[in-house]
């Protein structure tokens, strides 16, 4: 074999000095690939033209044949230049239960650049706002990490407007790089706001980077009270915007167009793709995805929450400017969570320790698990009930709640709760507020809503005059200013709570006082098969308002990390059990005194109605433990 090669080779080197490098190129077997066989600046040079230069300036090389190589100086010409994107971190600083914080991420990254020169960070937006370290600090935190990384830009996401424009320019001065958003414009002069850039050029290894930066259709993700001064060109005016600002930077000698867009692909026109953008990174929708469009452009999407980072490699002829994908993927967080922490992100953390630490002391004991919508509907609880407070004597209040949905990690978990717990599920700084309503929009947008996110609680009032409604009279609800201000909904303020008052700050509350720990004293027994028939008959996905206890023997555990089981009573009527906890908040798995088979527990649970695929089942979920026998 080896003669065969040596002999291979001897011929290849023959040919070579009788042809052109591109007949060389092809016995090789390189055809047209761009990534080449670098490093070779010797190869072509019996073929040198007249003007042959040793040492071509940077940006003098030519490569008119595309052998990728140099026609004056045979320099290998491509350069490879590696793009690590986040999108959608919303705050995930430091570490939690169930995923990794920026520490290990920052030394994954760490590590990538440490191999590799021509590397490229950059945000698609959406990096603050989320968890108690970055809404307690104003998302500085994160904008200081971001230094410490050597990111290139950000791009702004709708959830950078939650605190309003100026929380984005105070970012801006502690930031060492842009914010790049070319179409937020200020609604009194018609300009670019004055914290954006449209773009920004950077340079690796003398290849130019123009990168852009747009916020996409996402207006109505944001409270409007919070962007009443700007405006976002979108469609057709994101598209000229988009292409003048790409040939400005091809003009400027710009050898790759990168399109930061916090968007979905579903919302990127195609037209961008026809030499205006060469590779698009996205963000908002929170999938992930390494896609392609008809141009044969690249889009990647990261997820969100720390979930992963977007990663393409690029191979870009300097001489040509041509230039292709090597690799497009989804670096998992699993690849990263494993690593050990940055000692430089841990010092920012150790920074802010005296704004963040109280966030992380306990508010006391939350008895059961709570899932996203029993979270939303108890917040609606609360906010009619300080309503009432307010302002019960005053105005006959129907109901509160509203739009209220929460974020990672959606469900509130049993056990000991800090408010950072809460902050994550609630992050939002929407104000409550005693609004006015007709009765048709009353009726069309709260009472009758088909969206499953609106959630509300009737009071006493509410609840006489539920079935006779006049769509012409005026009625009073409890909402938050994202409903609030939300135009379609037909409400008109009439009185705030207060400014500092939110959500997380009434469940915390709430917790303190202990409503939400149950002692489980004095309870009284439902059957298995009266759970079962109370399962019935409810909507698919949907869970009891109450809460019952049931008693059975567990006969099969399918999951002793989270307690997934099956338990019956003494005449083997069963049911499934969905995960459980113990009284202290501890999973299953990490119970001390943990059951096993044969064993006989009473679980404090809702009863869910889980449909999937045409099967249905009546389970027990995200119960608590509060006896074995």
């Amino acid at each position: 074999m080896k003669r065969i090669l040596l002999s291979l080779i001897a011929v290849c080197i023959i040919l070579c000095s009788l042809a052109s490098l591109s007949s060389c190129e092809l016995i090789f077997g390189n055809g047209g690939d761009i990534g080449g066989n670098g490093g070779n600046t010797n190869i072509g040079s019996g073929n040198r033209p007249d003007d042959y230069q040793p040492n071509c300036e940077e940006g003098d090389h030519i490569d008119e044949d595309e052998n990728l190589y140099c026609d004056l100086c045979s320099k290998y010409v491509i350069v490879v230049i590696d793009f690590y994107v986040l999108n959608d971190l919303h705050g995930k600083f430091c570490d939690t239960d169930t995923q990794p914080g920026v520490d290990e991420l920052a030394t994954y990254l760490k590590n990538m650049e440490a191999s590799d020169d021509n590397v490229v960070f950059m945000s698609s937006g959406d990096m603050w706002q989320g968890t108690a370290e970055s809404n307690l600090t104003g998302g500085v935190i994160l904008t200081e990490w971001m230094n410490q990384m050597n990111f290139v830009s950000m791009t702004l996401g709708n959830h950078e407007y939650d605190w309003g424009e100026a929380a984005i320019r105070k970012n801006l001065e502690v930031a060492e790089f842009p914010f790049l958003a070319i179409n937020v414009y200020d609604v009194s002069t018609n300009k670019l706001a004055d914290y954006c850039t449209p773009s920004v050029m950077i340079e690796r290894d003398g290849v130019k980077i123009g990168i852009i930066g747009a916020m996409g259709d996402c207006y109505s993700s944001i409270s409007s009270d919070m962007v009443e001064g700007v405006t976002f060109k979108v469609g057709n005016e994101l598209t000229a915007l988009v292409k003048a600002e790409s040939q400005r930077l091809r003009d400027e000698g710009a050898d790759l167009i990168v399109f930061s867009l916090h968007d979905g692909m579903e919302n990127y026109d195609a037209a961008l793709s026809n030499g205006y953008v060469d590779i698009c990174f996205e963000a908002h929708t929170h999938q992930q995805y390494v896609k392609t469009d008809s141009k044969g452009v690249y889009h990647l999407q990261g997820g969100g929450e720390n979930a992963g980072v977007s990663h393409a490699e690029i191979q870009v002829n300097s001489a040509s400017g041509a230039n292709r994908v090597k690799q497009a993927n989804f670096v998992t967080k699993n690849i990263y969570s494993s690593l050990d922490d940055d000692t430089m992100t841990e010092a920012l953390e150790e920074k802010y320790r005296d704004v963040i630490e109280y966030a992380y002391s306990d508010l006391g004991v939350v008895s059961r698990g709570y899932s996203d919508s029993e979270v939303e509907d108890y917040v609606a609880s609360l906010y009619l009930k300080a309503g009432m407070e307010k302002w019960g004597n005053e105005y006959d209040i129907v109901l509160g709640g509203g739009f209220l949905k929460t974020r990672s990690p959606y469900d509130l978990a049993a056990g000991v709760t800090t408010y950072a717990d809460i902050l994550s599920l609630l992050p939002f700084d929407n104000r409550i507020a005693l609004c006015s309503i007709s009765g048709q929009n009353l009726l069309n947008r709260f009472i009758n809503t088909s969206n499953s996110d609106y959630h509300t609680s009737l009071s006493d009032y509410g609840n006489s005059v539920i079935n006779n409604i006049s769509s012409r009279e005026t009625y009073y609800v409890v909402v938050d200013t994202y409903t609030a201000f939300y135009r379609y909904n037909g409400l008109t303020i009439v009185d705030f709570y207060d400014d500092t008052t939110f959500a997380r700050d009434l469940f915390a509350d709430a917790i303190r006082a202990g409503e939400l720990e149950i002692k489980h004293e004095n309870y009284t027994l439902t059957s298995i098969p009266d759970a079962l028939a109370i399962g019935s008959k409810l909507g698919n996905n949907q869970a009891t308002a109450e809460t019952y206890y049931i008693k059975g023997k567990i006969k099969y555990i399918s999951d002793s990390a989270k307690g997934i089981l099956y338990i019956e009573d003494e005449n083997g009527n069963e049911m499934y059990v969905y995960r459980v906890n113990d009284t202290a908040g501890n999973s299953f798995g990490s119970m001390s005194n943990k059951p096993a088979v044969g064993d006989t527990i009473i679980v404090y649970s809702t009863v869910y109605k889980y449909y999937y695929n045409g099967s249905t089942t009546i389970e027990l979920k995200d119960g608590v433990i509060i006896d074995v026998e």
